[in-house]
């Protein structure tokens, strides 16, 4: 099974409050009726699940209004954007089945308009060229109990702040020395509208204008614009720019812009067990506790989709936890939920040992391998079969033997019986040890006449998995647990006086193990990356990018059961 975004798109209609608002707009025949939105990621690392949600909200709607969707990145920070996080952006958006409205945008795309906009504030007497440092720009704004004082330049000529403008963007002045800002209220109790930084200088060179530009607009300033330039009708926001709608709708009423969006907040995605801040998570990188931005441990979608994520699971995902303008914290289990539900129904099964102990059987020729068939999913008769191959020496997972065992144990120990899945029922007779005084062989019988039947005069309870030591594939299976020891990683390095690297200090050191020799049946040979499987009893894991022809690699992407939650919630 490939993870694409050629997984079916369901239509699902799940009501919340923001399909209420365009219900009513669409009878008021406001904006025409149509329904425009948006997702403008900032190209400054990698999608997480967080936007995976947004992705399908927007998109999602659009799609269930026959409107469009605009995929518009917001690259007004070219210090800290790349063209490889567009590029993984764009693959994030396809991969979840979503395709755009004409050609990726660009909040670059309307530098030389915003400059234009800025110029008509100034005229309007609406913004001023303001050449406090950002030590006194950040006393004099004030605090959220304490109203902020003009700055001594507030009251500049238009003349004077159309030239010392000019000069900004002429690459004049030096960076941080002047900025523009818009004229609005100092004494606002709302500290975003505190005559707010609208142009800064940066002397860096932008990834899609070159060095055309030295000064660049802030983000409050640009995305209002753009949504108007580009005609959006609901623009769709997480609750702290709720805020920030004010400035939003201050900067489209003092302008001639060719429409004015609505901008709608709606609770972000919080999850346990991680943190979906960029910086945080571009720090987990940068520093190498992770493996990269695709770690399958990162909640990255890119990481999601390395360990086994499908489209599918993500977007049933984001309709279970609905849209909400209440915070709230999604547990993790909900997630897995998902996938296991998913790779439940679709997963062929296989058989993989992860911890080998080897078996040899006593009573079977040398020489003899005997097909067995197996179907390869119990409950999907269309997927067919799959054939396996029994010989005298074989691999059981370690795991499934006891030299002493405990009660009501039903495997494998020294004179009892289990049954090999899709195969027969051995007897072990014997074990052998090493100097060490560990188990490596167990010397076992087998029941020739109980190949698909019971055996006569006695009850086998224990079934276990197996594979052929001959005819079997060399295996390295990566287990997966929580990123973090503790539920909410960011508050427990609140109030730290290293907050910013604090949550560090909760990484699960078991939250990536490797089994290194582990031996898969031969029918997974030809498995390729992005297949997924059900390993019986097992979990499902699905093949990894650094397969080869010589070693398969597999990712657990999710356990039978909800293990997690037993073991650590006590």
């Amino acid at each position: 099974m490939s993870n694409s975004a050629k997984d079916t798109l369901e239509t699902k209609t799940v009501s919340n409050f923001i399909r209420h608002i365009i219900d009513k707009d669409i009878a008021n025949h406001k904006n025409k009726g149509q329904v425009v939105t948006r997702f403008p990621p900032e190209p400054n690392g990698y999608l997480h699940i967080g936007h995976a949600k947004s992705i399908c909200l927007n998109f999602g709607l659009a799609q269930d209004y026959n409107g469009v969707c605009n995929l518009r990145f917001d690259d007004t920070n070219p210090e800290k954007e790349d063209e490889e996080y567009i590029e993984s952006i764009k693959k994030d958006v396809t991969w979840l089945g979503f395709e755009w409205q004409d050609e990726a945008k660009f909040a670059s795309n309307y530098f030389t308009q915003l400059h234009d906009y800025a110029i008509e504030l100034i005229k309007a007497g609406k913004a001023y060229v303001c050449s406090l440092s950002p030590d006194e720009a950040r006393t004099y704004r004030g605090s959220l109990t304490e109203a902020g004082k003009n700055s001594p330049y507030r009251d500049q000529s238009i003349e004077e702040n159309l030239d010392l403008f000019a000069r900004m963007k002429q690459g004049e002045f030096d960076e941080g020395s002047k900025v523009l800002r818009a004229k609005i209220d100092m004494a606002s109790p709302n500290i975003n509208m505190r005559d707010p930084i609208i142009y800064r200088i940066r002397k860096i060179e932008h990834h899609q204008t070159g060095n055309e530009w030295c000064i660049y607009p802030m983000y409050d300033y640009t995305h209002c614009l753009s949504d108007a330039i580009e005609g959006i009708t609901h623009s769709l926001c997480t609750l702290e720019f709720e805020d920030h709608r004010p400035l939003y709708d201050w900067v489209l009423d003092q302008l001639e812009t060719p429409s004015h969006p609505q901008q709608i907040e709606f609770a972000r995605l919080n999850i346990n067990y991680t943190v979906t801040s960029k910086r945080k998570l571009k720090l987990l990188v940068d520093d190498e506790h992770v493996l990269g931005w695709d770690d399958p441990r990162m909640p990255t979608i890119s990481g999601l989709r390395r360990r086994g994520y499908t489209p599918a699971s993500l977007r049933d995902f984001s309709e279970r936890i609905g849209v909400t303008k209440v915070d709230g914290v999604v547990d993790m289990s909900t997630l897995e939920f998902c996938i296991r539900e998913e790779l439940d129904r679709s997963a062929p099964r296989a058989m993989c040992v992860l911890n080998p102990l080897k078996v040899t059987i006593n009573s079977w020729s040398e020489d003899e391998i005997q097909e067995l068939s197996a179907p390869c999913h119990p409950k999907d008769e269309s997927m067919g079969r799959r054939t396996l191959k029994m010989t005298r020496t074989l691999y059981i997972d370690r795991s499934d033997f006891e030299e002493v065992p405990p009660p009501k144990y039903k495997r494998l120990t020294v004179g009892k019986e289990v049954r090999l899945r899709n195969s027969y029922v051995i007897k072990c007779e014997q074990m052998i040890k090493d100097d060490q005084g560990e188990v490596i062989e167990l010397i076992c019988s087998h029941d020739a006449n109980t190949l698909g039947k019971k055996p006569e005069g006695r009850k086998v309870q224990g079934v276990i998995h197996w594979v052929s030591e001959q005819q079997s594939v060399a295996a390295q299976v990566r287990l997966y647990e929580r990123l973090f020891s503790v539920e909410n990683p960011d508050s427990s390095a609140k109030n730290h006086e290293d907050e910013d690297s604090h949550f560090l200090d909760f990484l699960n050191p078991d939250s990536f193990n490797t089994m290194q020799n582990a031996r898969a049946e031969i029918s997974l040979a030809e498995a390729q990356s992005g297949d997924a499987f059900q390993f019986e009893r097992e979990g499902y894991f699905t093949v990894d990018q650094d397969s080869s022809t010589k070693q398969l690699v597999f990712n657990r992407t999710v356990s039978l059961r909800d293990s997690w939650a037993k073991t650590n919630k006590k």
